[in-house]
């Protein structure tokens, strides 16, 4: 292990924050740490949503060669961002750290977070007395994964607060950190069947169900859905569409990934779902609403919602055919 690393950041607007992370990513192998504006209460304990306020991307190179060519890489990348007018992106600011310092760096940047109305994000590092009827999370999501606070999270998170029941069955596709899933379980649902196609997601997400001692409750795969042409989007070990009758007994659906891929996933999505079961599909920038919602319409969703944040769209459903 090198003896110092350097933290680069930008600030930016949040629409920029999916292509700087793009890019930082090609560089730096230990993941982009996105660091959601907020404000900070309970004396610094708890923090707040600032909707629409700059947004912070890091991530970690070591300080060698190999790291001075990865910030010129970062550095190159993010002024070619800049010339197509993306996002009001600063300029790179350089942070060198010892190897002990590094090593807890990034959590510096997370804190209990409330999403929603009452599910809350606790990191295990920090202290938080719950209040009646929350349902705190805790999840330590590292540098591979955001702090929970990023639009299409947080109006996930709103959208299954208004629709879960107990005991409902719930299917995450594209489950990351495990977020969604553990809040789903902390809500009341009786079990989550979580797909991701990361190896890291899945690992992510078991050792999380782990930490909130729901691991009984959670199956876990690297898997995902099969596409609109039936065969599966992705080659995996699992492909949930062998599981015969199963594949419409869910009844809430989770996909918060992109639109494109929600367009491609849109029939398998509401065959996941049982009849009158919900569907929330996030990940969608404004601009592209219409790639993920016309093959939802045209797939069987209706009544559906819309939960605005920003740049960033949220549509929660049913399956028509109730």
């Amino acid at each position: 292990m090198p003896e110092y690393w350097l933290e680069l950041s930008v600030t930016a607007d949040p629409e920029a924050v999916e292509a700087i992370s793009e890019v930082m990513s090609r560089y730096a192998s230990g993941g982009v740490a996105i660091e959601e504006p907020y404000e900070l209460v309970d004396d610094g304990q708890v923090a707040l949503p600032m909707p629409g306020a700059p947004v912070v991307v890091r991530v970690y190179v070591p300080s060698d060669p190999a790291g001075e060519e990865a910030h010129a890489r970062i550095a190159e990348g993010m002024w070619h961002l800049r010339q197509i007018g993306a996002g009001n992106i600063s300029d790179i600011s350089v942070r060198r750290l010892a190897e002990e310092d590094w090593a807890n760096a990034w959590k510096e940047h997370y804190h209990v977070t409330h999403l929603g109305k009452r599910t809350v994000i606790k990191p295990s590092w920090r202290e938080y007395a719950p209040q009646p009827g929350e349902a705190v999370v805790e999840l330590d999501p590292g540098m591979a994964f955001g702090t929970g606070l990023h639009p299409t999270t947080r109006n996930c998170i709103l959208a299954l607060e208004d629709v879960i029941k107990p005991g409902d069955r719930v299917i995450d596709v594209g489950c990351g950190s495990g977020i969604l899933s553990l809040a789903a379980l902390k809500l009341g649902a009786a079990s989550v069947l979580a797909l991701d196609v990361s190896a890291v997601a899945v690992e992510a997400t078991r050792a999380n169900a782990d930490a909130n001692g729901v691991a009984d409750r959670i199956d876990v795969q690297l898997a995902t859905l099969a596409g609109a042409a039936g065969e599966p989007f992705t080659p995996l070990p699992h492909d949930i569409s062998i599981l015969g009758p199963e594949i419409s007994a869910f009844d809430i659906v989770l996909a918060n990934i992109i639109a494109r891929v929600i367009a491609q996933l849109a029939p398998a999505l509401l065959r996941a779902s049982r009849p009158g079961g919900v569907v929330i599909a996030s990940g969608i920038i404004a601009d592209r609403r219409h790639e993920a919602e016309e093959p939802l319409r045209a797939a069987g969703m209706v009544n559906i919602r819309e939960f605005l944040e920003g740049d960033w769209v949220t549509l929660a459903g049913t399956r028509g055919d109730a």
